[in-house]
């Protein structure tokens, strides 16, 4: 799972880790808010820094046009979406990446308990810009 390619790996690994412990323990079937309230657990448990349900601002043209809450910010620096779907669809993903291009930033996590077997996707922002 950690990959040193992969920008954060480390930390990514964990939290994949944490998903796969909450999936394993509580199956599939619930809604998306109890998977979010056991990973953030999970995570507690794990010692991993982390903000839930952030609401972060879109811009558009430099005009902030809105805002839009992200289930987890990890470190500041890593966006986690999470879904109880029967089935990722590629909207999924791109909503995801439209997170990441939004809040600027570099490395995000689509995570889906819905299905039997966990689903997860590391996510990489092509359009980041370094502040």
């Amino acid at each position: 799972m950690i990959k040193p390619e992969y920008l954060y790996s480390e930390l990514t690994g964990k939290i994949i880790g944490c998903a796969m412990e909450v999936h394993n323990f509580l199956g599939n079937g619930f809604q998306e808010v109890i998977y979010q309230r056991a990973l953030s657990y999970e995570m507690e448990l794990n010692k991993i820094l982390f903000s839930r349900e952030v609401e972060m601002p879109i811009f558009y043209k430099n005009k902030d046009i809105g805002t839009r809450r992200v289930d987890f910010l990890i470190d500041e620096k890593i966006c986690v979406e999470l879904k109880a779907l029967t089935k990722l669809e590629p909207v999924h993903l791109a909503q995801a990446i439209n997170y990441l291009e939004a809040f600027n930033l570099e490395v995000g996590l689509l995570i889906n308990f819905g299905n039997t077997k966990l689903e997860f996707h590391r996510l990489q922002n092509k359009k980041f810009k370094p502040s």
